[in-house]
């Protein structure tokens, strides 16, 4: 399975045939991508309001999931130092978290012991549906862009999969291995929405109560997601 092409269907981003590079249009935003794809990857599809298409297409899509990590990497370390988060000029542009920091998301496999990456999207997914505004017609509609991406069987079925699945809190809780993922894929949750529902609101309270968050570490990863949405704003 191709999980980096999956990842770049699913964000929004394609890779050029001939450099084997990521390639983007203007002001970095994906071109050649078809129908509601291009806006913002799959992402962009199943989120439920129009602040929350556009953090599918802009927030996390300019350094993959690595941006999930980066983020999630200077919450985690604020939270042990005592230091305010969601304070950085630009919370796009954090850099790499260090080796060994435990937030390598492209080398990094979760609880089952699948590569963290569609931990993360499968994360993204369940809260982006957590109102259930996906119907029938929805899933139609995202079943005919996932067969328009090109991508290979076992990637379809892997998407086809994760869409299929209802909003579980308590299923993206058990996919954490250790801590720095539980921060990864409640900061990867946080970015899909924008918590201004009640629906919203209770699902990430449900996920971080099966998570467990340790003390104070949850109001990090929510200043890092509140400081990406004021950028994008």
């Amino acid at each position: 399975m191709d999980v980096a092409k999956l990842v770049e269907s699913f964000l929004g981003s394609q890779r050029d045939p001939n450099t084997g590079k990521t390639t983007g249009g203007q002001n970095g935003l994906p071109s050649g991508l078809v129908g509601g794809a291009a806006a913002g990857g799959l992402i962009a599809l199943i989120a439920g309001n129009k602040k929350a298409r556009k953090l599918g297409g802009k927030a996390i899509k300019y350094g993959g999931m690595a941006a999930v990590a980066g983020l999630a990497y200077k919450a985690y370390s604020d939270w042990q130092q005592q230091k305010p988060s969601g304070t950085e000029p630009s919370p796009k542009a954090l850099p790499k978290p260090t080796p060994g920091s435990g937030f390598d998301v492209e080398n990094d496999q979760d609880a089952t012991g699948r590569d963290l990456r569609l931990g993360l999207m499968r994360a993204m997914i369940s809260a982006a549906n957590c109102d259930n505004h996906i119907d029938s017609d929805e899933h139609k509609r995202i079943r005919a862009q996932v067969d328009a991406l090109g991508l290979g069987a076992d990637e379809k079925a892997m998407l086809y999969e994760y869409f299929g699945e209802p909003s579980d809190p308590a299923a993206i809780a058990a996919l954490a291995r250790t801590t720095e993922q539980k921060a990864e894929l409640y900061l990867a949750s946080c970015l899909s929405i924008d918590p201004d529902t009640a629906e919203e609101q209770s699902y990430l309270n449900a996920l971080a109560d099966h998570m467990a968050l340790p003390q104070g570490l949850r109001g990090h990863l929510d200043a890092e997601a509140a400081a990406v949405r004021t950028e994008v704003d």
